[in-house]
């Protein structure tokens, strides 16, 4: 079975200070340092990084790959197969944030902190969608078939099943998908 390394950094705060634009490209950059990680421990040379027409990322010499960024930590990922990867601080969010990414029926699969919760869901459905390269406009497509532990859940895409593995940081959540993959987590500090 194949492993992938899934590679989070924490922003430094040189980064964090900067604003707009900057801030964008400098986290952006940063994420790549994590996907190149990635890829040096997947025994991977990473080729041109380049996008299709809605920003989904293109495959080099058959590998895939997934970023996320965020203030506080950035995280990349390389796989033989369509991945995706996703990053969140677990915080307070709205009601109506709750309703748009999950139906009462998949709430109902499993009785924990609904905020964790939320956050299990929601990094799950974007890193499926970032493997499926449609983005946060098929979110309600994604249905949170089977919760299988504190770990890793199922979702159902459009009839495909996607298993995703969650990995807890500090207050921060990380998923991507695992499907037949082994993963080893690298969460990098300084």
């Amino acid at each position: 079975m194949e492993t992938i390394n899934p590679v989070i950094l924490v922003v430094p705060e040189k980064i964090r200070q900067l604003t707009g634009k900057d801030r964008v490209l400098s986290l952006s950059k940063h994420a790549r340092q994590a996907l190149d990680i990635s890829a040096q421990k997947s025994c991977i040379h990473l080729s041109n990084l380049s996008k299709d027409k809605n920003g989904a990322p293109l495959p080099f010499n058959g590998t895939y790959w997934s970023l996320t960024h965020k203030p506080d930590y950035v995280g990349g990922v390389v796989a033989s197969t369509k991945i995706g990867i996703d990053i969140e601080k677990i915080r307070q969010c709205s009601e109506a944030l709750f309703n748009k990414t999950a139906s009462k029926e998949e709430w109902g699969l499993v009785n924990t902190d609904p905020i964790k919760l939320f956050f299990r869901y929601w990094t799950s459905k974007e890193s499926v969608l970032k493997a499926a390269g449609t983005g946060l406009k098929d979110l309600s497509k994604c249905i949170i078939a089977r919760v299988i532990d504190e770990n890793n859940l199922i979702i159902d895409y459009k009839g495909k099943k996607w298993l995703v593995e969650h990995f807890y940081f500090g207050d921060h959540i990380a998923s991507v998908i695992k499907n037949s993959f082994n993963i080893k987590w690298s969460l990098i500090l300084k």
